[in-house]
């Protein structure tokens, strides 16, 4: 791999479209990522904030546009996707572990599979990736023997695990117990804190506040501003950002 200028994104969406039948879910979206940046994508319900995070590793195909990883265009299918794909690690609202394989076994299925990793070095990172995420003592029991929230921390050390270049967060937290949704976002801003690209849809305004670089606002299909979190939540621009802050952020 060459190394790329510092300048130039790790992901970049440029003129992005995309449609579910007659509804245009995401117009015109242009969105730089930079190298270790946080990115939160926050907004109302139906505002395109999961399809936009979905369409980063074309688990949504997009009808127009272009977006690039490490200055790579996104194929539209087959091996090359597969390849690129394996780049960007995704962790969803639903934990998508293997019910049937045991936690160790479900981190290192990509690294050993994909990668082509031996089954020795996957295990023992893995066991350090499950240790990093508070759940070392798990490695042997199967998803459903574990709360959700370690559930969700296996989840993101099966990601990490295929040492992907950008993680992509669908809102991690929201199947989650109250209990539990620290304990994930724990994790998340310490991957943040370790330089870790990241673009996380949330609802949790705390996490964005102590581990965003920038937030970014979506409505109706559109950014319709972005902002380092401090000035976003302190004094937004856009009256939709307002009329939403002050529904979530008064209770």
């Amino acid at each position: 791999m060459t190394s790329r200028p510092n300048g130039e994104p790790l992901v970049r969406l440029s003129g992005v479209n995309k449609w579910f039948g007659e509804l245009h879910v995401l117009q015109d979206i242009d969105l730089d990522i930079a190298r270790g940046e946080v990115v939160v994508v926050i907004g109302p319900s139906g505002s395109g904030k999961s399809t936009l995070c979905r369409a980063i590793n074309r688990l949504e195909p997009i009808e127009k546009g272009e977006i690039t990883i490490d200055g790579e265009r996104l194929p539209e299918e087959g091996k090359e996707l597969a390849r690129l794909r394996a780049d960007v690690g995704m962790v969803f609202q639903s934990f998508n572990l293997f019910a049937h394989k045991t936690v160790l076994e479900n981190v290192t299925l990509g690294p050993t599979k994909v990668r082509k990793k031996s089954k020795a070095d996957a295990e023992k990172r893995a066991r350090e990736l499950l240790d990093r995420v508070g759940v070392a003592s798990q490695a042997d029991k199967h998803p459903a023997q574990l709360s959700g929230g370690q559930q969700q921390r296996v989840a993101i050390a099966r990601a990490l695990a295929m040492e992907p270049k950008v993680m992509l967060f669908d809102e991690p937290t929201s199947a989650l117990d109250p209990e539990m949704i620290n304990e994930v976002l724990d994790v998340m801003v310490g991957l943040a804190k370790d330089g870790m690209t990241m673009v996380v849809v949330t609802h949790e305004m705390g996490f964005a506040r102590r581990a965003a670089n920038r937030v970014v606002f979506m409505d109706g299909g559109r950014i319709v501003e972005a902002a380092e979190p401090e000035s976003f939540f302190t004094n937004p621009r856009s009256d939709r950002a307002k009329d939403f802050l002050s529904k979530i952020l008064t209770h």
